[in-house]
Order: structure tokens, then sequence, then C-alpha cells
């Protein structure tokens, strides 16, 4: 999608700090954290929402979820436990409209969310 941030930066358009890359999946550093590590994973097609995950392209959802373990264990916070969060349209937040998940370690979390 021509204007969407996340495109951009997958498409290097827009710098970022990555993390992890593959065929399917980017990873990033959040420019916001909300923890000492926080991470945004992205699928490399774009997908809106949550509301738009199909059966054509839930591989890619299933593939952000096999690299999350990965990238939580290379960070060094894997044993102690981390928090994986997914904001869907307005009310649950969703800042930017391509699906992605934010990846957080590195401190213990509280709930209720909020």
């Amino acid at each position: 999608m021509e204007d969407c941030l996340f495109c951009k930066i997958i498409a290097g358009e827009i710098p970022s700090a990555k993390v992890y890359e593959d065929d399917m999946v980017y990873a990033f550093n959040d420019i916001a954290p909300q923890a000492p590590c926080h991470i945004v994973i992205v699928p490399k097609i774009h997908i809106a929402s949550a509301n738009e995950i199909t059966p054509e392209n839930s591989a890619y959802v299933a593939r952000i979820f096999e690299v999350v373990p990965k990238i939580a264990k290379t960070l060094g916070f894997a044993e102690n436990g981390y928090r994986v969060v997914n904001n869907c349209g307005e009310d649950g937040l969703q800042s930017v409209k391509h699906l992605h998940f934010h990846l957080m370690g590195g401190r213990k979390f509280s709930w209720p969310a909020g």
C-alpha cells in the first residue's frame, strides 16, 4: 500500500533499526518503547488489521509467531517471559493500519493491561 508507514519501512524508504528479517516477516525496534526491549513485528504483505486475516494470508501470522521466540531468545528475555500484543481497530488503539505485533520484554508486566 502506497501511503502505509510500515510498507515504507519494509521497502527501505523509511529507516528503521532492523532486528530480524526473512521473506515473510520484518521486525524492528519500536520508536517509542514501552519496555526495555520493544520490537514491532510485521508481515511483509499489507494486511490492514487482525480483522483481515484470511486462510490466504494466515501463513504470515503463523510465521510471525514462529519468529517471536527466536527474537526473544536472541535478545535474552525468552526465559523470564515477554508479552506479545496486537491492537486492532480504533477502540483497540491500532495506530498504524498494517497488521503488527509488539514483542516486549526485559521487565515484569502487570495486568490488566489498561
